[in-house]
């Protein structure tokens, strides 16, 4: 029996390092995700165990002591007040560990407060809404991602975007003219399809990143204090969004494979990153579809799919039987997901085709060749 089955305290889940790393970057590993949705109960008791690993997820900051004083004070009050659960309470606030998360927690609560109100321009909050307001004449469509993992987005030009948890995207049904804009609250990370003739650009709250054909991300939340851009693959152009204020700078920079560039709201300032293995905060933000390969020499087809898998969050299922001895060798490299799709189905031959819908793909086929 695994030992989660065993847990049953938020105290439990709070101690394990692979639930943390579930929680704080999405990477299921350990298969948490269908674990929980195994047991309903569980599931409540997972759903806790993640709010307060969020909720400890705050910018550093120092603050008056009797600040923190006065809202410790305040909680333990109102968790000695609430008669309803009295019980479960003193059997989590007895533990000195816990107690020290919920110091932590508070803390995060007041600096998340001070930081987005007395560090973060206002401006930063109204931007994306802004550029909406201003371009509802291309018909745009929002997603908005309410969920706890990346959903995939398919653009109308082939290019695939993976939308992280509380973020939205909005972006026309067809892209008309010579450009191609979407608009990005949140983090994002782009594929981009091909077309010289008709750049791509991402409008994320203060920056604005244009591409021909390439892949990359995108962290803009209007609640942190930076906006980052880190280059998978290609070449792409970050600026200042000409629109946030007059007196901007304006200021244009390139950027490379394994490059990334640091926006500072505080100050208004870009700052480039040619080597991102020497950043810290980078290497700890950096998504699994960052991270693997999608070069395959001889390799299974099965194992393909599941690459494929780990990298989009997607379910791909398949004729296990058909295609458990293909073999495929190709290289999947700067493709947006619909285009991997294509490429896999056209080399195994056999009326081989795939449907999406969502985070579902279905794969059909004879066999391979």
């Amino acid at each position: 029996m695994q030992k989660r089955n065993k847990y049953t305290e938020i105290e439990d889940f709070l101690s394990d390092e692979s639930f943390q790393s579930w929680v704080r970057t999405n990477a299921d590993f350990e298969n948490w995700e269908e674990w929980t949705l195994e047991n309903p109960i569980r599931a409540k008791l997972v759903e806790e165990s993640r709010q307060w690993i969020l909720a400890m997820k705050v910018p550093e900051n120092n603050l008056p002591t009797s600040i923190i004083q006065t809202a410790l004070v305040a909680t333990w009050n109102k968790i000695e007040n609430n008669e309803t659960s009295k019980n479960r309470e003193i059997k989590l606030w007895n533990n000195n560990w816990l107690r020290s998360v919920a110091a932590v927690l508070v803390f995060g609560l007041i600096t998340s407060w001070t930081y987005s109100h007395l560090f973060i321009p206002t401006n930063s909050t109204q931007v994306y809404n802004e550029l909406i307001q201003e371009n509802n004449d291309e018909g745009l469509v929002e997603q908005t991602n309410n969920s706890n993992k990346s959903q995939i987005i398919t653009l109308s030009d082939g290019s695939s975007v993976l939308l992280q948890p509380q973020s939205k995207l909005s972006y026309p049904k067809n892209f008309v003219g010579n450009e191609r804009r979407v608009y990005l609250s949140g983090e994002a990370f782009f594929e981009i399809s091909k077309n010289p003739k008709k750049p791509f650009l991402v409008f994320a709250n203060e920056i604005v990143t244009k591409v021909v054909g390439t892949s990359f991300r995108i962290s803009a939340f209007s609640n942190e204090p930076n906006v980052e851009v880190l280059v998978r693959t290609g070449k792409v152009k970050v600026q200042s969004n000409e629109s946030i204020s007059s007196s901007h700078k304006k200021e244009e920079i390139t950027l490379l494979p394994n490059e990334a560039l640091r926006f500072t709201r505080k100050n208004s300032t870009f700052d480039k990153i040619t080597d991102i293995t020497k950043d810290k905060t980078l290497i700890h933000s950096a998504r699994t579809i960052e991270q693997l390969s999608f070069d395959f020499t001889d390799i299974p087809v099965s194992q393909i799919f599941k690459t494929m898998e780990q990298a989009y969050l997607v379910n791909i299922e398949f004729p296990k039987d058909k295609l458990k001895e293909c073999h495929l060798t190709t290289s999947l490299i700067d493709q947006p997901l619909p285009e991997k799709l294509k490429i896999i189905c056209k080399a195994l031959g056999n009326n081989t085709s795939y449907e999406m819908n969502g985070n579902q793909i279905i794969i059909s086929s004879d066999g391979c060749n």
